[in-house]
């Protein structure tokens, strides 16, 4: 175990430097660029600290609806792949929920402020 702090931490740390200290004193194109930067790091926060759980919760999901164990990976290629061959649909019992909750588990990460995504949270 890695002592502290951790890497989700100083990537934050560098993301609030440049937003609170860096941000205001840039405008143009320069300032455009470094909004997306600090994008690319609060993502990549989020990931580090959402995405073990998520991904835990979405390869148990998919191991309950196929019925079979193997990798996050395979078991996403075998859902699409029964997808694709009409052998699921969302009229196969447990498919819709696992999609949705698999949409807001990555939302979670890649779009935490999008108004649809606060809105099925229940949050304004």
């Amino acid at each position: 175990m890695q002592d502290e702090p951790r890497p989700d931490e100083l990537i934050k740390a560098v993301a609030d430097f440049l937003r609170d200290h860096i941000a205001p004193q840039i405008t143009g194109h320069a300032a455009f660029k470094l909004r997306v930067g600090i994008n690319a790091l609060d993502l990549v926060t989020r990931q580090l600290t959402l995405a073990d759980d998520s991904d835990a919760a979405e390869l148990a999901g998919l191991r309950k609806l196929l019925g079979t164990e193997g990798s996050l990976r395979e078991l996403n290629a075998l859902l699409s792949e029964r997808i694709a061959s009409g052998a699921m649909d969302l009229s196969t019992p447990g498919l819709q929920h696992h999609l949705w909750q698999t949409t807001l588990a990555k939302l979670a990460v890649d779009q935490p402020n999008y108004a649809s995504y606060r809105r099925e949270l229940g949050q304004k």
